[in-house]
């Protein structure tokens, strides 16, 4: 596989320094791409940059994922026009951790093949640096005119935000030495990156250039951007994220499944490694009948079986399904806690407490007297007759039926339908 030819037909290279095609033709190439550790969890904007190491490693190159530990200490004022939060130590450790276990699901760390990926902090090396060793060592190295001329500081100094402190103008000079370190100490030769980034990756070509005489490379992606122009990987709730504890994998699958027509054609290119011929196949059915949701639905499928797993893309099935009224009593009951309070999210919700189920309580006097689902109980008579009242997803024939713990979803709910789409919850506690 050609790394630059496999992305270029998936429509991620945004942007690319010369002589950087002909580096990777010539030889296994070791490359990084740096990320922020403010959480202790990747979000799907990430997920971009992942990706692309993923496709450098399956190339046959070494992918060296650097978490900045250091750099996340400063925050990159490339596209921000605020300062950040600085973080301590611990929590850096914490976050790069947790951020390794989730790349370990995508990129090969522990392989003894020639390019098995590598994860570095730059707080290792850079954390024993003296304040004049770097500038006497590094700052003298790049000009302040330079330094000015980039368009990420450019923007902060022309009035966006609250200007620029030092700390963030020197950024650019940590990244670059970054970069300048890899490439002495693991031979790296290419930086990759959004394509915000292309000045501070530069800052670090320049770098090895006048301090080494080494000739190094840079490969940007572009920063993707939802058909409408407003940006991908938010939602309402905030961020999406990689880890079920935040972004749980039933709403993850929604995020993709949601996705417009236009962004599917895209996203089903970027974020899946499905081969250019089922991609095209895929659009192409999916433009033959587009109100069948081909595209979004094997999307879906992908990223989440992907990031999560295939057990967990199959329970998000299940509870799409079940707003739908395809799925079964079974599938309803497979469901946990978290997912059910998402999948039914809105409906409305009744409480009652736990003491009332334990002898068992008449379907009729539950759904009338305790929670005020049905206005009558001659009205639920005449529904329940009429076959038109589930019970967890299972037709209620007797409005009489003693309704009990053992009717219990995830231990505290109880899910009441009327027709089609009209469902109730029930809370027990």
């Amino acid at each position: 596989m050609n790394f630059v030819e496999e992305l270029e037909w998936r429509g991620m290279i945004h942007d690319m320094m010369p002589g950087t095609k002909e580096q990777l033709d010539k030889e296994m190439t070791t490359a990084y791409l740096g990320i922020d550790p403010t959480a202790d969890s990747l979000h799907i904007g990430h997920l971009v940059g992942v990706m692309i190491l993923k496709h450098f490693q399956q190339s046959g190159h070494r992918p060296v994922a650097l978490v900045g530990g250091a750099t996340g200490m400063i925050g990159d004022p490339s596209g921000k026009s605020q300062e950040r939060n600085l973080l301590d130590e611990a929590t850096l450790r914490h976050n790069q951790e947790a951020i390794k276990r989730q790349l370990s699901k995508l990129l090969d760390f522990t392989s003894d093949a020639p390019n098995a990926a590598v994860l570095v902090n730059n707080y290792d090396w850079m954390k024993d640096m003296k304040f004049l060793d770097f500038i006497r060592d590094i700052g003298k190295l790049i000009t302040v005119n330079y330094m000015m001329a980039k368009d990420s500081v450019k923007k902060r100094f022309s009035g966006e935000g609250d200007g620029m402190s030092f700390t963030e103008f020197t950024y650019q000079l940590v990244q670059g030495y970054d970069f300048l370190h890899l490439y002495e100490t693991l031979g790296c030769k290419i930086q990759l990156g959004g394509s915000d980034q292309w000045g501070n990756i530069t800052t670090g070509t320049e770098l090895i250039r006048r301090k080494l005489g080494g000739e190094a490379f840079a490969l940007t992606c572009k920063l993707i951007k939802k058909a409408d122009g407003t940006k991908f990987g938010k939602t309402e709730s905030g961020n999406v994220w990689l880890d079920p504890r935040y972004t749980s994998p039933y709403k993850f699958y929604q995020f993709w499944l949601n996705v417009s027509d236009e962004d599917a054609k895209s996203y089903i290119k970027i974020f899946t490694l499905l081969d250019r011929e089922t991609v095209e196949s895929l659009i192409a059915e999916h433009e033959a009948a587009p109100h069948e949701r081909k595209l979004q639905k094997r999307l879906a499928q992908e990223v989440t079986c992907m990031i999560h797993s295939e057990e967990e893309w199959r329970k998000a099935v299940e509870a799409s399904e079940i707003l739908f009224g395809q799925a079964t009593a079974e599938a309803l009951h497979r469901l946990d806690e978290q997912t059910i309070l998402q999948v039914f999210e809105g409906v409305p919700n009744f409480e009652v407490p736990a003491s009332l189920l334990e002898a068992g309580v008449p379907f009729v006097d539950l759904v009338t007297e305790h929670a005020a689902v049905f206005p009558s109980k001659g009205e639920t008579r005449k529904l329940v007759q009429g076959g038109g009242v589930s019970l967890n997803k299972e037709k209620v024939t007797d409005p009489f039926r003693a309704v009990t713990t053992n009717d219990l979803l995830a231990g505290h709910y109880l899910l009441v339908q009327k027709g089609k789409k009209n469902y109730y919850l029930i809370t027990v506690k």
